[in-house]
């Protein structure tokens, strides 16, 4: 009986050190396989798409308030910026549409505007090198809805309306763009066409077009530089300045059109936002405080609220 266990405690000491010795083969060729990544793993995003909506509300209501004020007043300001990028071998595509609409209600006042915009790009790109493209650019911008002048002691002043101005750009050049952040665009051929389609306003020549037209055609050069960057988890901004000299009338003469905003999230849904937009057209004439009709300015925009604020990104390999 003895001779017996002795021979199963040997037999099975053989099998577990085969076992073992298997083991430790089988450790040692799964250490030195390579390892095969799934094909649909590595196909690189096509398309990356994403944008910034804010929107920020205040109201205030007073009754019998000794330090006085507006009895009602209401705000009302939002924004998109919104993008979608394609990539495939040398062809590009770059979209953006930066959209804004905002005013205030007060009781003494009415309903006042202070901010309307429509704005979008298209621009399509030809990789001639690592990181310049043979580009076509479209861009489009006008405004929602009526604006207007409010000089002292007199009525308002239409000074603007939807498709009064509205801008169509039509650029062929070469873009630098080193990556998704920054992108420099220059052009020397340029068509524009200028639209003021209220009649009361084409007829006084508003925004350069001619007296009693409705559209101008316009031949220049077109400069556009972009930046748009995440600085941290809670900092991001959008940026752009145009620059358009047109060679049929005062080339000197340089639009300038600039928009920044700056977010700074400071819960999930709620953010810090701060506009500055710049404009300077030659051809745009200004309404004075007493109502008669000034010079070329430079116009200037400052926007700054705290609302909500939504952020969206998807990338697609379709």
């Amino acid at each position: 009986m003895k001779q017996l266990v002795l021979v199963i405690c040997i037999l099975l000491a053989g099998i577990f050190a085969r076992a073992q010795d298997k083991s430790v083969k089988d450790l040692q060729n799964a250490s030195n396989a390579s390892i095969k990544k799934d094909p649909n793993d590595t196909i690189p995003a096509r398309w990356k798409t994403g944008g910034l909506f804010n929107l920020t509300f205040n109201q205030a209501s007073l009754s019998n308030w000794a330090t006085g004020g507006e009895p009602t007043a209401l705000s009302l300001a939002s924004s998109l910026y919104a993008y979608a990028f394609w990539k495939e071998g040398r062809h590009s595509w770059d979209n953006t549409i930066n959209l804004a609409l905002g005013g205030n209600y007060t009781t003494s006042q009415g309903v006042r505007k202070t901010d309307d915009r429509i704005d979008l790009l298209s621009k399509y790109g030809y990789e001639l090198s690592k990181k310049w493209y043979l580009s076509t650019l479209f861009n489009f911008r006008s405004q929602f809805a009526a604006g207007w002048a409010y000089p002292k002691d007199a009525p308002p002043i239409l000074t603007s309306d939807f498709l009064s101005p509205a801008y169509i750009l039509l650029s062929e050049g070469l873009n630098y763009k080193p990556n998704d952040n920054f992108s420099f665009f220059i052009s020397p051929t340029t068509v524009r066409w200028l639209i003021v389609k209220n009649d009361s306003l084409a007829s006084v020549g508003a925004f350069g077009v001619d007296s009693g037209k409705n559209v101008k055609t316009e031949f220049g050069a077109f400069a556009s530089i972009a930046y748009a960057r995440k600085f941290s988890p809670i900092v991001s901004y959008v940026g752009r300045v145009d620059f358009f000299s047109n060679y049929l009338h005062d080339p000197q003469d340089i639009d300038i059109n600039m928009t920044n905003l700056l977010a700074v999230k400071v819960a999930e849904w709620l953010a810090i936002t701060f506009q500055l937009n710049l404009v300077y057209d030659n051809d745009v004439k200004t309404v004075n405080s007493d109502g008669t009709v000034g010079g070329p300015k430079l116009q200037l925009q400052e926007l700054f609220g705290i609302g909500i604020s939504l952020k969206f990104q998807h990338r697609s390999s379709y």
